[in-house]
């Protein structure tokens, strides 16, 4: 199967999840991406997750997520002969993707005026929580750090829970996004200029830019955003509302759905009362004419209601769990969830989700994430080392593979170098 980025080749240097989400989504879009990892103990996400006995074996259920289809060769980058492997690999290389604090690749000699020099078609994209300029770059920076710097927290939830998180790494998973889509223009550019390009990626300023309404709004009209819960802050009636079952979320933003919904559940009247009968008037009035639906949506159960809004032409939709919509008949026609071959006969095969597009070929599914180093003695031979060299590369503990056990991949520091 032709995939757009077939023949591309990606050195992914990131650790836990803006960079291998980046890395992810290229990987299914056919690259060939190799994870380049820290012998000791490789990405920090093998640890992490719900299975502590995968975790153990350095396959934790994080790291799955986002690192199917992948390779992985184990080399230490502080070494010179782990630097010089790692410039025969950046030789026949079209993308260096890393999330290291600023400097820290400068500091060992593999910053992209070095690397484009040995490959100037290279293109490099470094991720970190500020950028590489300014006063915080220096910084270091998790999900939620940057989720309050962002002014996200401040509105996400209501007037009583406020701050409040996201329930999953937003600003790391929407960086990821920012990466994967710049490396694409790049790649582009590079096809018909034949030169690289260096790409900074911001955690804070890629979840800023996410914020574009709320931003604007401040900007150029000095409105502050406050946090209102599950209201739309464009509409009204739009949120979640209460039936006989449950929360529904509906979202009549537009007057003829608004019209259709006052008809639906057979309360005409609020169609023409001054305090609702035209949407700026509504947005005043939000929170009584909630309590007017909340009356009339008692009457049925969510999914009855979610049903007949839905065939007349006004968003609704149920709220549900994770599990519950993994299990909908619409995502499974879609084989949103992928399962990968089992490691070890007798256990259960891996589940991962693809992309949030489809091509018109569809996907290939990918292979399992890789062990760490499953590809380093083979990388070892196509980049030129006799068979000799390569042992003397692996006993030195420069390079790691699978054979020499978990021995060999210990216990991975509490302090690192700091990936964004």
């Amino acid at each position: 199967m032709s995939l757009p980025l077939s023949g591309l080749r990606v050195l992914d240097l990131s650790n836990v999840l803006a960079g291998p989400f980046c890395g992810y989504h290229l990987a299914r879009l056919g690259a060939e991406v190799i994870k380049i990892e820290n012998p000791n103990g490789g990405d920090l996400a093998r640890r992490l997750g719900a299975d502590p006995e995968r975790a153990e074996r350095l396959q934790g259920l994080s790291f799955v997520a986002v690192n199917a289809g992948k390779q992985s060769i184990a080399l230490d980058l502080k070494s010179q002969p782990g630097k010089e492997v790692f410039l025969r690999l950046v030789s026949e290389a079209d993308v260096v993707l890393e999330n290291f604090r600023p400097k820290v690749m400068k500091r060992l000699g593999l910053d992209f005026d070095i690397l484009s020099k040995r490959n100037p078609r290279l293109v490099y994209c470094a991720i970190s929580g500020f950028g590489q300029s300014g006063p915080w770059s220096g910084r270091p920076a998790y999900d939620q750090i940057v989720q309050g710097l962002s002014g996200a927290m401040s509105v996400t939830g209501d007037a009583a829970t406020a701050p409040l998180r996201t329930g999953f790494p937003i600003s790391d998973t929407i960086a990821g996004l920012t990466a994967a889509f710049a490396i694409a223009a790049a790649l582009v550019e590079q096809r018909h200029t034949k030169r690289g390009r260096f790409i900074d990626v911001s955690l804070l300023e890629a979840t800023i830019a996410a914020m574009g309404w709320v931003v604007s709004n401040h900007l150029n009209a000095g409105v502050e955003p406050q946090p209102m819960g599950n209201e739309n802050f464009t509409a009204a009636p739009s949120g979640i509302f209460r039936t006989a079952t449950g929360p529904l979320n509906i979202a009549a933003n537009e007057q003829k759905q608004y019209q259709t919904l006052c008809d639906l559940i057979g309360r005409q009247d609020l169609k023409s009362n001054p305090r609702f009968a035209k949407r700026e008037a509504r947005k005043l009035n939000r929170a009584s004419l909630t309590e007017e639906l909340n009356a009339a949506l008692n009457s049925r159960p969510a999914e009855e209601w979610e049903a007949l809004l839905n065939a007349a032409g006004v968003p609704a939709g149920c709220v549900l769990t994770v599990p519950q919509i993994l299990q909908q008949p619409h995502v499974l026609d879609r084989n949103f969830v992928e399962r990968l071959p089992a490691e070890r006969a007798g256990e259960p095969s891996l589940r991962v989700t693809r992309p949030g597009f489809l091509l018109d070929e569809g996907f290939p599914v990918p292979s399992r994430p890789p062990t760490l180093g499953a590809d380093t003695e083979r990388w070892l031979a196509r980049l030129g080392y006799t068979a000799q060299e390569a042992e003397q590369l692996i006993s030195s503990g420069v390079v790691g593979t699978p054979r020499q056990g978990e021995a060999h991949f210990p216990q991975v520091r509490a302090a690192t170098d700091g990936a964004a």
